[in-house]
């Protein structure tokens, strides 16, 4: 394929059958499928996940992210009886969040009641403002931090259509920084014996935050990818991140992404962490300390100066993580890894198996 070429949205689509669509995790997590790519040679191997030990050298730093989903998924009621669902996607204020709207007539000014089960509350939600397609604005009577926990459900995926009995098998097990819609995938295939296992084998641990808004499912529609546009998202690589990854590099050690997430995060801090706009000469692979809004959005072409390996699902075709996979891997490689995973019978998307990409 020309370079031109891997511009155009059509080189990011391809047929999966869908039962490799996973509906619910395995058990236990890593227990879940690894294909092992190595960009230098192109090879691949197919593993078990729990066996990403053997892939890791002491000094190697892990990159988590921390984020926790919140149940975001509620119900509601207008003033004439209809039944509306409400997904919480970012906030703006402890009372006002952006949230996606099912239902019809919801415009700026509608008083909407919360419902517990099919029962009205004493909750409420104004409709402030529109925004694009079925976003809109809300403020809240009682900011949400207080009742969401009781009232809200965990949202899963649209592809995922099996019930999930254990809310926290869409967790990871190191989840603590309440935030996110969804979950940060490539984490859910640890468990606490995986990560000790590999603490013993020195392996070391750090962690980042970014809250995942739904843009994470939304297809690029746009021909020519560069004119998809990223919700932005927030997120946290605090000062003693930012340490243990600069020590690690200098100490010779890798930077291991756990997700395309953490990549977005280490990419973003790298470039304006130091106070560098990404047109600045910085020092080259030093992360600085990030609080803030990124939108970062990488495809084919894209410099890749803070990750040096990459833990990560199998994505949704005509997606930015899949976007993001081929600008770090090459996108022949992800073409043949992707061809290689769907006839060996690899699990895809969130419940799916993992790739690890050296």
């Amino acid at each position: 394929m020309e370079p031109k070429d891997l511009l155009s949205l059509e080189a990011y689509d391809y047929e999966l059958p869908p039962d490799r669509i996973a509906q619910e995790p395995v058990e236990p997590r890593d227990a879940s499928r690894l294909m092992v790519v190595d960009r230098a040679t192109g090879r691949i191997e197919h593993r078990i996940f729990r066996e990403i030990v053997a892939y890791l050298r002491p000094g190697d730093l892990l990159v988590f992210n921390d984020t926790r989903v919140i149940p975001a998924r509620l119900f509601a009621m207008k003033p004439t009886g209809g039944r509306v669902e409400l997904l919480l996607v970012r906030r703006v204020a402890a009372d006002r969040w952006w949230a996606m709207v099912r239902g019809r007539g919801v415009r700026p000014g509608l008083r909407l009641q919360l419902l517990s089960g099919n029962q009205p509350i004493d909750l409420h939600a104004e409709v402030e403002a529109e925004g694009e397609g079925p976003l809109r604005l809300l403020r809240f009577s009682v900011p949400p931090e207080s009742w969401l926990e009781r009232l809200g459900a965990i949202p899963l995926p649209p592809y995922i259509r099996k019930p999930l009995h254990d809310p926290e098998r869409y967790q990871t097990v190191y989840a603590r920084a309440p935030g996110s819609v969804a979950a940060p995938t490539a984490g859910l295939h640890f468990t606490s014996e995986l990560l000790a296992r590999l603490r013993e084998h020195g392996v070391r641990f750090a962690f980042v935050t970014l809250h995942i808004s739904l843009d994470t499912f939304r297809p690029i529609e746009t021909p020519d990818v560069r004119e998809h546009k990223l919700h932005r998202e927030w997120c946290i690589l605090s000062p003693e991140t930012a340490e243990q990854i600069n020590r690690t590099r200098l100490e010779g050690g890798r930077i291991v992404a756990v997700g395309t997430t953490v990549v977005r995060v280490l990419e973003t801090a790298v470039r304006y962490g130091l106070g560098c706009s990404p047109e600045d000469v910085c020092p080259w692979r030093t992360v600085g300390p990030f609080e803030g809004e990124t939108d970062l959005y990488i495809y084919p072409g894209f410099t890749f100066r803070a990750v040096d390996a990459l833990i990560t699902n199998f994505h949704l075709p005509r997606s930015t993580l899949l976007l993001l996979v081929a600008a770090f891997m090459g996108y022949d490689l992800m073409r043949r890894a992707y061809q290689t995973a769907i006839a060996e019978g690899y699990r895809f998307y969130s419940f799916g198996d993992a790739m690890l990409i050296l």
